[in-house]
């Protein structure tokens, strides 16, 4: 599903639990505000809970040695932070079954 799938199915669904129509422009502001909010407060350092669903942390990497996969050559690649996202109890139950 891209993004465009994901606000047809959020602007038919909401519009259905509303009794009212909740037109695909509005969905894809909220849609977009919310990825964007997500995004920087993660990249601030905080950690974001959507209960049930999971949380958006970011995480840092050691400083580490690796390869470069043309030469076979060690090299250092250096320590950075990374996005991490982990899926909340209810979405885990939801994908085992």
């Amino acid at each position: 599903m891209n993004k465009g799938e994901l606000i047809d199915k959020a602007a038919e669904k909401a519009s259905a639990s509303l009794d009212k129509p909740i037109t695909k422009k509005d969905v894809d502001a909220v849609i977009t505000a919310t990825i964007e909010i997500i995004m920087d407060a993660v990249a601030e350092g905080n950690k974001v809970t959507l209960v049930g669903f999971g949380s958006f942390e970011p995480r840092d990497r050691k400083e580490r040695e690796g390869r470069n996969p043309k030469t076979g050559e060690t090299m250092l690649i250096q320590a950075t932070r990374v996005p991490a996202f982990s899926a909340g109890k209810l979405f885990k139950e939801k994908v085992a079954q």
